[in-house]
C-alpha cells in the first residue's frame, strides 16, 4: 500500500488504498460492532430495513464503509483520513513520516514501483506520494537495495512507509486479518486531510497511474473553479457549471 500526496497551488491531496465492503457480513457477524459503536440497529437501518438493497440507503452507512478488519470502520469519502505515523525508507535512509507532514498539500497512499516512476509528474501538480507496506523498514531498505531484475525495487523516488503492526492498513480498511496482508488500496487526501477518493483491488490486479493523475487534476480543478468534471474528464476538456443553464450549455457542446 502506498501513500501519495497531491498538491494544488499551495496544498496537498492524498490517495489511500483499498476497501472491501460486505453488507451481509455486517448484518450478521458485525451486529455487535455496530452496537459497540453506539448505533442502534434501528438507527443504523431505519424502519427495520433488511438486506443489501435497503441497507445501502441508510444515511449512517452512506457516511462510513466497513473495514475488512474486525471491529474497525474504514474511512469514507468526505471524512477525515485516519492519522498515521511510522518509519519510512527514502533515498536510502530511514525517516519518520506522518499524515501531518502533508498538511496543506495533496497526498495519496498506494503501491510502489509504477507510482515511483511517475513521482516527478505528481510533484509537478503539487502532489506527494507515499507507499505503505506491512513489512518492516529493514525489509524495505533491502528491497530498495536490490535491483528490479533481481526481484527488488531498485531506486525509488517516494517514501516507503513500514506498517509492521498493520495498524495503518487496519485503520484504512485494507487489511485481511487472517493472512495478515493488505489489499491493493489507493486513497486521495486533500490539503485538509479529508479523503476525496478511495479504491481497493483484490491482490491480482493493480491500478492505473494515469487514472490517478487524472483524478488528482480533476479534484484540484473542482477546488479551484467550482465546476463539475464529467466522466473521462481531462485537462482542457469541457466541464459542467452546477446550474440548470450550465448543464444545458455543456450538453449542447458535447452532443
Amino acid at each position: 500500500m502506498k501513500h501519495f500526496q497531491a498538491r494544488s497551488s499551495d496544498t496537498p491531496w492524498g490517495l489511500v488504498c483499498k476497501v472491501w465492503f460486505d453488507v451481509q457480513l455486517h448484518m450478521g457477524r458485525r451486529a455487535n460492532e455496530v452496537a459497540a459503536a453506539g448505533l442502534k440497529v434501528s438507527a443504523f437501518c431505519p424502519h427495520g430495513a433488511s438486506g443489501a438493497a435497503r441497507l445501502l440507503t441508510c444515511p449512517t452507512l452512506q457516511r462510513a464503509c466497513l473495514s475488512t478488519s474486525a471491529a474497525r470502520w474504514a474511512p469514507a469519502v468526505t471524512q477525515p483520513a485516519p492519522a498515521f505515523k511510522g518509519t519510512a525508507v527514502h533515498n536510502g535512509e530511514f525517516k519518520e513520516v506522518s499524515l501531518s507532514d502533508f498538511k496543506g498539500s495533496w497526498s495519496f497512499l498506494t503501491k510502489i514501483i509504477a507510482f515511483s516512476d511517475k513521482a516527478s509528474e505528481f510533484h509537478d501538480i503539487n502532489c506527494e506520494v507515499v507507499g505503505v507496506s506491512v513489512d518492516s523498514h529493514f525489509t524495505h531498505l533491502a528491497w530498495t537495495n536490490t535491483p528490479r531484475k533481481a526481484g527488488g525495487l531498485g531506486g525509488i523516488h517516494i517514501p516507503l512507509l513500514a506498517d509492521l503492526t498493520k495498524q495503518i492498513s487496519r485503520d484504512y480498511g485494507v487489511l485481511l486479518e487472517n493472512p495478515g496482508i493488505a489489499l491493493r488500496g489507493l486513497f486521495i487526501i486533500d490539503p485538509n486531510g479529508v479523503v476525496k477518493h478511495m479504491s481497493v483491488n483484490d491482490l491480482p490486479v493493480g491500478r492505473s497511474v494515469e487514472e490517478t493523475l487524472r483524478l488528482v487534476r480533476a479534484f484540484q480543478f473542482v477546488e479551484t473553479h467550482g465546476e463539475v468534471c464529467p466522466a473521462s474528464w481531462t485537462p482542457h476538456s469541457p466541464t459542467i457549471k452546477p446550474t440548470p443553464e450550465g448543464s444545458k450549455d455543456y450538453f449542447e457542446k458535447v452532443n
